[in-house]
């Protein structure tokens, strides 16, 4: 079962999507603008991705600058701000058991295939 945090309106999120349910997994779907992730989720979700916090951020989006973020900002600071806001959570995120992919570029969800 692979974990899929989508957002309808992104074209990499619908791609993301339909390379998955193209390559037959299972997928369950969450909307994460709707259903936001708790930081507990989120935390578990940075350790999967093996990357920095920064890295599983929109930090073009208006609210990373309106909330004070910087690329300097604390990885709790920008944890607790992806939790209070997930539009600034990087999507789509693909998560399968213990490993967890942006799919920036799409193709980066194969793996998890």
């Amino acid at each position: 079962m692979i974990t899929y945090w989508h957002n309808p309106r992104c074209s990499k999120s619908r791609a993301g999507l339909a390379l998955l349910e193209e390559g037959g997994a299972e997928v369950e779907v969450r909307l994460y603008l709707k259903d936001a992730p708790s930081l507990e989720e989120i935390k578990s979700v940075h350790t999967a991705l093996g990357a920095s916090v920064i890295d599983m951020m929109r930090t073009g989006e208006k609210t990373f600058k309106d909330q004070g973020l910087s690329k300097d900002s604390s990885d709790a600071d920008l944890l607790a701000a992806m939790a209070a806001h997930p539009i600034l959570i990087e999507r789509p995120i693909a998560i399968k058991g213990t490993r967890a992919v942006i799919g920036r570029p799409t193709k980066a969800i194969e793996s998890l295939l």
